[in-house]
């Protein structure tokens, strides 16, 4: 695998920057890199996403907390369940999936197209509620903690559902705690970061009783994705709360459908 040049570096420090100014979108660059610019399989390249995302999510998290924008209770009632979920997908029903999961005449739904397909349908669901709804865009709202269960449920599910992916899921996330707990935006990146950081790595764990990695490459492709999170965090600091909200909701609908594109192109 060619690493060493110009375009991939460059495109490590995207991916940080991105998950550092959006709290998320790190898997959502992450995989079509590996997968369209590297020629990584799809299931190896969700999980090299997951090691990724979490230790430039680790980098992240640090930086919110020294600016006091994560809500740790939101954060673990959310994120434990959630990172559970992951752990179950990785380790137990993604290795136990057929190849071929479904086929009629000369058209077979394969466990790479799906994990794809099942991608993009979540970054579209995720960007529409982020594009349509204008509401919660003030940074001083009340927390609403009365919805425990349901953050908790949620939180399950989400893992249960990002595991396919290899993805921190940071584009449900956000929306999730915005519109389910009313964190303001900066408090929900923050937080959601948090979440990613705990999720991305158990997750991770359970591919590694499953698959080989190529440590170099993830390691050096961190290291850059760490230091690009670093600068966006910085400029998510001073970017308005509406302005974030309405950039991540594009931001997750243009790739959507580049990756359906680039999927359905290949049928």
């Amino acid at each position: 695998m060619e690493f060493l040049n110009g375009l991939p570096y460059l495109s490590a420090l995207i991916v940080g920057f991105v998950m550092g100014l959006l709290g998320g979108g790190g898997s959502i660059l992450t995989i079509p890199i590996f997968v369209y610019m590297f020629g990584i399989a799809p299931v190896l390249a969700t999980a090299y996403s997951l090691f990724v995302v979490g230790t430039a999510a680790t980098v992240g998290t640090f930086k919110n907390f020294q600016q006091k924008t994560i809500d740790l209770r939101t954060g673990l009632l959310f994120g434990i369940p959630s990172f559970i979920g992951t752990y179950i997908t990785r380790r137990y029903i993604l290795p136990s999936l057929p190849d071929v999961l479904w086929g009629v005449g000369d058209f077979n739904l394969t466990k790479d197209l799906f994990v794809m397909m099942l991608f993009a349908v979540m970054m579209l669901m995720a960007s529409i509620s982020m594009i349509r709804n204008k509401s919660n865009d003030d940074d001083n709202l009340e927390i609403n903690n009365s919805k425990n269960a349901i953050t908790v449920v949620l939180g399950l599910i989400i893992g249960l559902l990002t595991g396919f992916v290899g993805a921190g899921g940071g584009f449900i996330i956000v929306p999730a705690l915005i519109f389910l707990t009313r964190l303001p935006v900066k408090i929900a990146i923050g937080t959601s970061l948090f979440i990613i950081m705990m999720k991305s790595f158990i997750g991770f764990l359970g591919d590694l009783q499953t698959i080989a990695m190529d440590w170099q490459f993830l390691i050096i492709f961190s290291i850059l994705a760490a230091i690009g999170i670093v600068i966006g965090v910085q400029v998510a600091k001073r970017t308005k709360s509406e302005n974030l909200k309405s950039i991540f909701g594009w931001f997750i609908l243009v790739v959507g459908i580049y990756v359906i594109f680039k999927e359905v192109a290949k049928l």
